[in-house]
């Protein structure tokens, strides 16, 4: 049987400075991650939570009309924490300008917003948005307002995205063909110019005729003026990485108790063992356990025996049949969560029962934040 989650110990010490909520798509990673951050805020801690999910459900149920890219306290009625409650939405493209408009200097940094293939790769660029949350993270990390940051990591089909972004998004960057389009800015010498840039004006007549001339020359002009502040992305990007396995962080995986979700968490938890990151332990969301010490074949038998004596009782009979589908479900999620703890017995679980309704205020999220917390050994 896996060891239980014990998740107000995570939560009050003071070691623990990051958390991180992942997993796949669908599974309440927000709403959990708000949950912790209002537990956090309530039981004393400075608190944070960053969500990269661009729907609204955080801003709704933390009563507030939306977030932005930079934290806002959450201050609403029946709320009043020992400690403090920041949240903030993750704006991929402002959080690319203000990391351009910090490091590259005044001059070369307008040079930047304004070229066309920077306001290209600011948006679509694969990992840029992982990576701009992990760039969030080390920003609010860096400043010291807050003891203790929750991250709601990117919706993606692999979660795996999100630890690879940072080399991912650098090793981009620093590829062949880029090298090629800042080489002459590079070059040193007359001589070494006018060779470089030889071989630039033949790759570019190539390359041109594939992605077009335009395009090509807004890429070499954003690469050269990239290239200055290129050292500090790649010393960035190494101390995220260093953040993630330090001992203040704290991985916790969210899943359904569904196939498809427990796969993903289990594949998960090993790739955070092999990268040597603190995981921390699975959250199991809307499982459904049983409220009546009855099997699901004692339930049918006595549905059966009502309709079969012609009692006029069918809300009797409902119940009944309702309840013996619970049973099959709760019993097919055990199943379910046996074999991913077979598989991983060292992880700790908890378990939060489905409520009836999506969370939608501080109400809903403190209650989120109670069935994490209570769990049976």
């Amino acid at each position: 049987m896996a060891p239980v989650l014990d998740i107000d110990a995570l939560i009050d010490s003071p070691e623990t400075r990051v958390i991180v909520c992942c997993g796949s798509g669908g599974v309440g990673k927000t709403t959990t991650a708000a949950a912790l951050a209002l537990r956090a805020a309530e039981r004393g801690r400075q608190t944070v939570v960053l969500t990269i999910d661009p729907a609204r459900r955080l801003a709704q149920a933390l009563g507030l009309r939306e977030l932005g890219n930079h934290p806002r306290q959450v201050s609403v009625a029946g709320f009043e924490p020992k400690g403090e409650l920041w949240a903030m939405m993750l704006d991929m493209r402002r959080t690319f300008d203000d990391m351009v408009q910090q490091h590259a200097g005044p001059e070369r940094a307008q040079q930047l917003l304004q070229n066309p293939f920077y306001q290209t790769i600011s948006t679509s660029f694969s990992g840029t948005q992982e990576y701009m949350a992990m760039e969030k993270l080390g920003q609010l990390a860096a400043s010291g307002d807050w003891d203790l940051i929750i991250v709601d990591t990117p919706p993606s089909r692999s979660a795996l995205d999100f630890l690879d972004a940072p080399n991912r998004l650098s090793t981009a960057l620093d590829g062949r063909m880029i090298r090629l389009l800042t080489g002459p800015a590079k070059a040193g010498s007359w001589g070494l110019r006018k060779v470089v840039s030889a071989g630039v004006t033949m790759f570019a007549k190539a390359v041109s005729t594939i992605i077009g001339g335009q395009l090509l020359a807004d890429a070499s002009a954003f690469m050269q003026a990239f290239d200055s502040m290129f050292g500090g992305f790649r010393e960035r990007a190494r101390k995220t990485a260093e953040l993630l396995r330090s001992p203040g962080t704290a991985f916790l995986v969210v899943a359904a108790p569904e196939p498809d979700a427990l796969r993903e968490a289990s594949y998960f938890v090993e790739r955070l063992s092999k990268e040597s990151m603190p995981l921390s332990g699975l959250v199991a969301n809307r499982t459904h356990p049983v409220l009546a010490d009855l099997s699901a074949e004692e339930a049918r038998s006595a549905a059966d025996a009502l309709e079969r004596d012609g009692r006029s009782a069918p809300l009797a009979t409902a119940v009944l049949r309702l309840h013996a589908d619970r049973v099959a479900l709760a019993e097919r999620e055990k199943r379910l969560l046996e074999r991913f703890t077979r598989a991983h017995g060292e992880v700790p679980v908890a378990r939060v029962p489905a409520l009836p309704s999506d969370v939608h205020d501080v109400t809903g999220l403190r209650d989120i934040g109670d069935r994490l917390a209570t769990q049976e050994a």
